[in-house]
């Protein structure tokens, strides 16, 4: 008989086996608001079916993309040449309706739906963030721009350790309902929580990944629309792209949307998202996403390579930056990711019209040969597929 994995609870459910479940199931322990699909979702039609045992990867480790597979144990796997799909796999109980957490690569949904609004003259990225959300006024906010937001620049501290339950990532899951509340006195709600957090230096300064930043730049994006973040989703990104399934976003008790890490979506709506990038922002002939707005994420700022250095980021990354809520990995072929905790992944490799979709629960946060793998795996394919 198959081994039973115990319950998934709301104190277990991020932490392997119980994740295999529970990244698959979020709206069954976490309060979500829905972001409706599209009336008519694009098609994914089939193209020629790539073998990826005969896809040799270059460098260290699984020498095939299927041997990668087989490494890092995807729930999904998907990958879209031209706009058709050429490998789709699933595994861990998921198929192609049912919607699984996005972790990280929420944070580059996020940001993509400020580049609408950006392109619609809503949205000023050099804007204040007190100008936006004139309760944030007074405190350490002051100072800080949409654009140090989105480039993960601002000066506030905030601890991203996953391995530390006491770490700012993992308290805050406290207050967006993500965990039980143990730890005393915290804030109501996200909002709460965010008007008191305090800086550790001056904003504008190097490339620091802080995950409570999206969430900051969610709120920003409700208070210059006067719509919520999922109805913002909705609107402006989810239908317009054509997703054919709804998704979700985890809520804290308040209805504030847990931005950075708490879309749910299926497989193919991901890739969805990853072909619209791959398109220049164009479906069905309608520019949904400004091209101004891609041509900024991967050229980036003025200094936005420098800030990444300052960072200490560089080791997956040679020539690359942090632009808009995306990795930019190599600004001249283009190839660019949403990258999650525990394997999700949305990267595309603009050169050679290629998405890859992953959705994963690895056992740990972070695993580097993971992300390697992932990236090799797109420049092989895009050497089969060209």
């Amino acid at each position: 008989m198959p081994t039973r994995i115990p319950l998934a609870t709301l104190a277990n459910w991020q932490d392997p086996p119980h994740n295999r479940w529970g990244f698959q199931h979020v709206r069954e322990l976490i309060p979500t608001a829905r972001i409706e699909r599209s009336a008519s979702p694009r098609p994914l039609p089939p193209g020629d079916a790539v073998d990826l045992a005969a896809v040799r990867l270059g460098g260290d480790g699984p020498a095939t993309a299927e041997e990668a597979l087989h490494a890092f144990t995807p729930s999904g796997f998907i990958v879209l040449h031209r706009g058709r799909v050429v490998a789709e796999r699933y595994f861990q109980g998921l198929t192609p309706s049912r919607p699984h957490l996005l972790m990280s690569v929420s944070k580059s949904i996020t940001a993509t739906v400020a580049g609408i609004l950006t392109g619609r003259g809503e949205l000023d990225p050099q804007g204040l963030v007190t100008d936006a959300i004139p309760r944030l006024r007074g405190t350490d906010w002051e100072g800080a721009t949409v654009q140090h937001l989105l480039d993960m620049r601002a000066g506030t501290s905030f601890d991203e350790d996953y391995s530390n339950l006491d770490a700012d990532v993992r308290v805050y899951e406290q207050v967006y309902l993500w965990r039980p509340r143990t730890t005393p006195d915290l804030p109501p709600d996200g909002h709460t929580y965010i008007a008191g957090l305090r800086n550790k230096g001056p904003h504008g300064g190097p490339f620091d990944y802080r995950s409570i930043l999206t969430d900051v730049l969610a709120w920003v994006l409700e208070e210059v629309a006067g719509a919520t973040f999922a109805e913002l989703v909705e609107r402006e990104l989810w239908q317009p792209m054509g997703a054919e399934f709804d998704a979700d976003v985890t809520v804290d008790g308040h209805g504030h949307a847990l931005a950075d890490g708490g879309i749910c979506c299926t497989l193919r709506d991901l890739a969805r998202f990853g072909q619209l990038w791959a398109d220049g922002g164009v479906v069905d002939g309608r520019q949904v996403l400004p091209i101004e707005w891609i041509r900024d994420t991967l050229a980036g700022g003025p200094d936005s390579r420098q800030a990444f250095l300052a960072g200490g980021r560089d080791e997956r990354f040679a020539n690359g930056h942090y632009r808009n809520q995306v990795w930019v990995v190599e600004p001249s072929v283009p190839i660019a990711a949403g990258l999650g905790i525990n394997g999700q992944v949305v990267a595309v490799h603009g050169g050679a019209d290629i998405v890859l979709a992953q959705l994963s629960t690895l056992p740990t946060p972070l695993n580097e040969d993971f992300v390697a793998t992932v990236f090799r795996t797109v420049d092989a394919l895009a050497e089969t597929l060209r």
